[in-house]
C-alpha cells in the first residue's frame, strides 16, 4: 500500500510541475524569467512547484 500512495503523489507532483512549466512558458514573463523558473522546478519539483506558487509570473 505505501508505494500506491507514493506513486500516486509523485504522479500528482508530476502534473502539477508540467502545469508550471506550461503557465511559465505561457506567461508574459522575460525569456530569462522564463528559463529560470522551468530551471527550478525540473531541479526542486516539489519545492520548486511552491515557490513557484508564491513568487512565480502571474
Amino acid at each position: 500500500m505505501n508505494v500506491e500512495v507514493g506513486g500516486f503523489f509523485g504522479l500528482l507532483l508530476l502534473i502539477c510541475v508540467i502545469y508550471a512549466i506550461i503557465k511559465t512558458v505561457q506567461s508574459k514573463a522575460g525569456t530569462g524569467t522564463k528559463v529560470i523558473w522551468v530551471v527550478v522546478l525540473l531541479l526542486l519539483p516539489f519545492l520548486g512547484f511552491i515557490l513557484w506558487l508564491l513568487f512565480g509570473p502571474k
